[in-house]
């Protein structure tokens, strides 16, 4: 993938168009109107509201996800995770920054299908014919429901085929806002004052309220963070040439809607009944009225592509967080052989009920913009954490960093306060939804390492003659001719004491080759090895998977491809031991043991500590089991449950009384 990253190419730059840019190139739909909404329209405001755009886009896109942040690829890979993978040996604490980032794009992903697809839709309120069928915002909403219902519905077939596309398309649209923004640039050219900061600066300290406009201003520059999330679908270079092209569209757009408000609307307060009445769009009243309907269709199909990238760079964030150990194992599926194409039901079907209860709780598009703006700034705010992080691994010069942390930090910062003032008018739903992210990846994060702190490891050599022993004692009914166990220990001398347990102890399991199996996901996306250790030739053998946080790790497969190479090089005899089936050269049976936890009723925990196991526990119920998650064929694993003592109780108070007997 990284061989990719450096070479512009025609189909490298459409693939960008159609899969990159859908988010941040649908935010002409709505950002004007977002502004405009109760506001009597004049030069002072759409100037200076302008000004602010223009510089938003040039150093929140531009200049801190084009020109910077790009810079940070994983083996050609972006996005949060994996801008974590790379600094996350530095300090243990920015996991926080990370699942912070990861849980705000989730909630994002429940919010842009219904704020791009209902702005898109708004537009049939330009004709004069829907306008007078009343109830139209009812109808809105059923249009918007029933595309979103096909759009989820379609996931899971993947979108290989349709995605040949979306680059097309995309080019139809910004040509389309180019030619519109042109055409009515004419309607006042005083606009152009706008590219002048001044007027941006100017705006925010002497116009009353012009501070909390930041927050509509915002969401021209929301798919930042999924421009850097799809890096690795079509390479750094192809991306940077695209945006040029991008920008001028975009801001030929604005600079049009602006002119024609101020040529149209001068000292007109734009109330909800005037709109209605008069149906004032910003970006539709650029459209003759012939054009609405083709217009509506484009708009609708830009929306919805960059729904899908949207929706797709969830799948990835969810299947990158389960290798990084940030989020319980759920079922996977792969609709094609493209790479980097996959489908997750469950995210699949969370995300759907998240966008229907979007448009059913907002129904317009200019209440939703509450909610989304909240979501892209928390993200934005963890990616400068991460990406100064990295910046010190590089070991860039500490004045840029800190000129990169504070300029930055104080730009975001006050996106983040003029956005919080719109807390009660929506907002409150993204901190609702990202919370909950937040929490299921936290939980499962912590749990971890509350029960990392428990789980002993012992030396191998010290328990290696006693398995040998069992493997020879023959009074001992023999479990399986192959035993396998998958491990955590990252030393290949050490093993955890239950495994121990499990094959001498509980039940004592005589097998002929003892199999330790470990999986290390490395920091590197698509790394695929493994390592050997023969710990007793034909007795005990470890394999150590070192998979990339990209990789499936289809462990069953895995195995078998393993055992295939050691027999080919005649480093193993698979051979069942049994008299009569080894004379017939039978491959003996395989068998795997999974251990699974439960929370002892014997800890004795502190209460937050306590919280997060039990919640740890109800997750593990819903989520995908061990086994599963690793890919196992479930004929051959027997599930082992062990208690998890994580703090033992030690002052149990218990006092023995002797019975008295009658005299």
């Amino acid at each position: 993938m990284g061989k990719s990253t450096n070479k512009v190419s025609a189909a490298g730059l459409i693939i960008a168009l159609g899969i990159i840019y859908g988010d941040i190139g649908t935010s002409p739909l709505y950002v004007f109107n977002a502004i405009i909404s109760g506001r009597v329209i004049n030069d002072h405001i759409i100037i200076g509201v302008l000004s602010c755009i223009i510089w938003t886009i040039t150093l929140q896109t531009t200049i801190k996800y084009v020109w910077l942040v790009l810079k940070a690829d994983n083996r050609g890979e972006g996005g949060t995770f994996a801008l974590y993978a790379l600094v996350r040996r530095q300090k243990k604490w920015l996991a926080l920054p990370a699942m912070l980032g990861g849980a705000a794009l989730l909630a994002d992903g429940m919010i842009t299908p219904p704020i791009s697809i209902t702005s898109a839709i708004e537009g049939l309120r330009e004709l004069p014919a829907f306008r007078h069928l009343g109830e139209t915002d009812n109808m809105i909403v059923y249009i918007v429901l029933g595309i979103l219902s096909a759009f989820f519905f379609l996931q899971q077939f993947g979108t290989a085929s349709i995605g040949k596309l979306f680059g097309p398309i995309m080019f139809i649209w910004f040509s389309m806002l180019a030619i519109l923004g042109v055409y009515h640039i004419f309607d006042d050219l005083s606009i152009f004052k706008a590219f002048s900061p001044y007027y941006a600066i100017e705006f925010l300290a002497a116009y009353p309220g012009g501070f909390w406009l930041l927050g509509a201003v915002f969401l021209c520059t929301t798919g930042a963070e999924a421009l850097y999330s799809d890096l690795g679908h079509c390479g750094r270079s192809n991306i940077r040439v695209s945006w040029i092209y991008v920008k001028a569209c975009l801001l030929l757009n604005y600079l049009g809607q602006g002119a024609s408000l101020m040529a149209h609307h001068d000292g007109r307060e734009i109330t909800p009944a005037i709109k209605a009445q008069l149906g004032i769009n910003a970006f539709y009243d650029l459209m003759p009225q012939w054009f609405i309907i083709p217009g509506v269709i484009i708009a609708t199909s830009a929306a919805i592509i960059a729904s899908q990238a949207m929706v797709s760079g969830s799948f990835t964030l969810i299947s990158e967080a389960m290798r990084l150990n940030l989020w319980p194992k759920l079922k996977v599926r792969y609709p094609t052989e493209e790479k980097g194409q996959l489908f997750i039901p469950g995210i699949n079907t969370m995300l759907f009920l998240g966008c229907v209860a979007a448009v059913l709780y907002f129904k317009e598009s200019n209440r939703m913009e509450a909610a989304y703006g909240l979501a892209i700034i928390l993200t934005m705010i963890s990616t400068t954490i991460l990406f100064a992080n990295y910046m010190v691994a590089k070991r860039v010069s500490a004045t840029l960093i800190y000129i990169f942390l504070i300029s930055f930090f104080i730009v975001e910062s006050a996106y983040l306060v003029a956005l919080m003032q719109k807390f009660t008018h929506g907002g409150y739903t993204t901190l609702i939804v990202g919370g909950g992210m937040f929490t299921i990846m936290y939980v499962w994060f912590r749990s971890r390492k509350i029960k990392n702190r428990y789980v002993e490891f012992v030396r191998m050599e010290d328990y290696i003659p006693q398995i040998q022993e069992l493997s020879n004692d023959k009074t001992v009914p023999k479990y399986a001719t192959h035993l396998v166990y998958l491990t955590s220990a990252n030393n290949p001398k050490e093993i955890e004491h239950k495994i121990i347990h499990s094959i001498l102890n509980k039940k004592p399991k005589r097998a002929d080759i003892y199999w330790f199996v470990h999986v290390d996901t490395l920091d590197d996306p698509y790394t695929c090895e493994y390592v050997v250790d023969h710990i007793i030739p034909n007795d005990i053998i470890r394999v150590e998977f070192r998979l990339g946080f990209r990789i499936e790790p289809k462990i069953n497969l895995m195995f078998r491809k393993v055992v295939a190479d050691l027999v080919k090089n005649q480093e193993v005899n698979i051979t069942s031991r049994y008299e009569s089936l080894e004379r017939n050269n039978v491959v003996g049976d395989f068998q795997f043991i999974v251990l699974e936890k439960y929370l002892s009723q014997d800890n004795e925990l502190p209460f937050l500590e306590t919280v997060i196991m039990k919640m740890y526990f109800w997750i593990k119920e819903v989520s995908l089991s061990e086994e599963k998650g690793f890919g196992l064929d479930t004929a051959n694993v027997t599930i082992e449950k062990f208690p998890l003592i994580v703090a033992p109780v030690h002052n149990l108070r218990l006092t023995r009384v002797f019975h008295q007997h009658d005299e």
